[in-house]
């Protein structure tokens, strides 16, 4: 026969479950802000790793069009042709509003020509000004949305406010991920299985790295 197991005391037990509803609440709060992330990484990491067998048709359209008057004197060429600048915002804005693309970001100025790249998820794009007449020619390509969906996923090209949203959400994974091990931890002495699954999802990854990846 065996002897009663002594009580717990009453202060262990209040200490155990504060720190149990908060473990619950921090691991539900961070799964719910990283749960449309996680979807949207899930099935961007398949798409990535099947990039081959998915893609997309390109699709390109070419622009031409020519600066005004009024603005020449604002690209005509001068005696430091080599630099690195923004447009001037009088040639950005006509720029905006007649080729219906945006013209932001540092262009490339030399003798003869100026060149602004403009990459972006899932696609390219670059305008060309001839310095001495004005003429103006673009072309903007775009992959499809799987495409896009794969570099917001690398963060290519995304710009600053996505590349602070992966960080917010990568640090909501990481709460996610350390706040449900140890509740695993704290609920593995009812449930065997536990270690042993923890151990197999570390394990299986680790052998495929060490010996079937080259």
């Amino acid at each position: 026969m065996h002897a009663p197991s002594p009580p717990v005391a009453p202060r262990k037990r209040s200490r155990k479950s504060f720190w149990l509803k908060q473990l619950h609440t921090w691991h539900w709060m961070s799964s719910a802000i990283s749960l449309i992330g996680l979807l949207l990484f899930a099935v961007t990491g398949f798409t990535l790793n099947h990039a081959a067998d998915i893609e997309g048709a390109p699709r390109t359209v070419d622009r031409a069009a020519q600066l005004p008057p009024a603005l020449l004197p604002l690209v005509k060429p001068d005696d430091k042709p080599d630099a690195k600048q923004k447009l001037p915002a009088p040639v950005a804005g006509w720029l905006r509003n007649n080729l219906k693309t945006p013209a932001e970001g540092i262009a490339e100025w030399s003798a003869d020509e100026i060149y602004l790249a403009q990459p972006r998820p899932g696609g390219d794009g670059w305008i060309a000004i001839e310095r001495e007449t004005g003429k103006v020619t673009s072309e903007t390509s775009s992959r499809g949305w799987i495409a896009y969906l794969n570099d917001l996923h690398k963060g290519r090209n995304a710009g600053t406010a996505w590349k602070w949203f992966i960080d917010v959400f990568a640090f909501a994974c990481l709460v996610f991920t350390l706040t449900g091990l140890v509740l695993l931890w704290m609920h593995s002495k009812h449930r065997k299985s536990t270690w042993p699954l923890v151990a197999a999802g570390l394990a299986v990854p680790a052998l495929i790295a060490l010996f079937l990846v080259h």
